[in-house]
């Protein structure tokens, strides 16, 4: 749900906007970066998923057997006839090759490679100091933290679990690694020397200020972002982020096959209720067919909603707006 718009919208603010490479073929990775160019001369990142192999996931870039594909289409045809999307009948493709995109990111030279799901390796990290890139790196508890600075990053995202989204563990189950970003941050904080990204639960100054409190060095903010007229979010996601109280938003697999939290409807419902969840990146794959269908003609109900538990205090419909919020909270010397 990034958007060239939105990535260059905060960095012309003065924050770093980042923009996210998930499933984005190379040419597709130097275009954005081109356009981002285009758009602002101001430092930006990029973010990329490392290659994780979670439990009972396949091979990263592997293909997928058709037993696999057809067992999970079984689950999601009525969510297929819903939208009017067509089912796949030919092979499944891969996601792109992780090789290939990070070269593709290094050739855009962002001021900053953020990764999650794992560690990134030490001849990535190496290549990317080299081109002058700082290398970020996001944790959601205190080992997994301690295992990206151990690993050269430059700084750590603790990533709360009220955090939209994934949640990008890689030391153990996401079940087992849900603690919220007022433990989080500052046990992080002490645990490691590089500079500390507070994540997930910050929409508004209030947030920031926390952060801070807590002994962060800056902060991350989706979800306000999202809601904003820049994003690439439909509109009607964008008007949910805003109406969403905390106690509504869940983790589920049920749309990707990784734990990620977002607002449940009756897709979500319909695929957790079937039981039958194939595992990523297959469901993901599989549940964008008709999620991109839903976009088009305006389903609500058939989206991937991702938002954070702050969700409902974002205020504000221009990037610009949101990030000025944003600032007022910064403590003075910290600008």
């Amino acid at each position: 749900m990034s958007s060239e718009e939105l990535t260059a919208a905060v960095s012309e603010a003065g924050g770093l906007g980042s923009y996210g490479l998930y499933g984005l073929s190379a040419e597709r990775i130097r275009a954005v970066g081109d356009d981002v160019r285009r758009r602002t001369a101001r430092p930006f990142a990029l973010n990329l998923w490392l290659p994780f192999r979670g439990p009972g996931e396949p091979e990263p870039g592997g293909g997928f057997p058709r037993d696999d594909v057809d067992r999970a289409l079984a689950a999601l045809r009525p969510l297929f006839e819903e939208a009017g999307a067509p089912v796949p009948e030919g092979p499944v493709a891969p996601l792109p090759d992780f090789d290939d995109q990070l070269a593709a990111a290094f050739d855009a030279q962002p001021a900053a490679l953020s990764f999650v799901f794992g560690v990134p390796p030490a001849d990535v990290v190496e290549a990317a100091h080299a081109r002058g890139i700082r290398v970020i790196g996001t944790a959601t508890t205190v080992p997994e933290a301690q295992a990206l600075e151990a690993g050269g990053v430059d700084a750590v995202v603790a990533s709360g679990s009220e955090a939209a989204g994934h949640r990008p563990s890689f030391l153990s189950d996401p079940a087992d690694s849900l603690v919220g970003g007022l433990a989080l941050i500052p046990q992080v904080v002490d645990a490691v020397s590089v500079p500390v990204i507070a994540a997930g639960g910050i929409a508004d100054r209030r947030g920031v200020a926390a952060a801070f409190a807590l002994g962060a060095s800056g902060a991350q903010v989706g979800s306000a972002f999202l809601a904003t007229r820049q994003s690439a979010a439909p509109a009607l996601h964008r008007d949910r982020i805003r109406t969403a109280l905390a106690h509504e938003t869940v983790l589920t697999r049920a749309m990707s096959g990784r734990a990620a939290r977002g607002l449940p409807n009756r897709a979500v419902r319909t695929i957790e209720q079937g039981g039958a969840i194939a595992p990523f990146p297959l469901q993901n794959i599989l549940t964008g067919i008709f999620r991109r269908r839903a976009a088009e003609i305006g389903d609500a109900d058939l989206l991937s909603l991702w938002m954070g538990q702050s969700a409902g205090l974002s205020r504000h419909d221009d990037a610009r707006e949101v990030f000025a919020e944003l600032a007022a909270g910064v403590p003075d010397g910290h600008a």
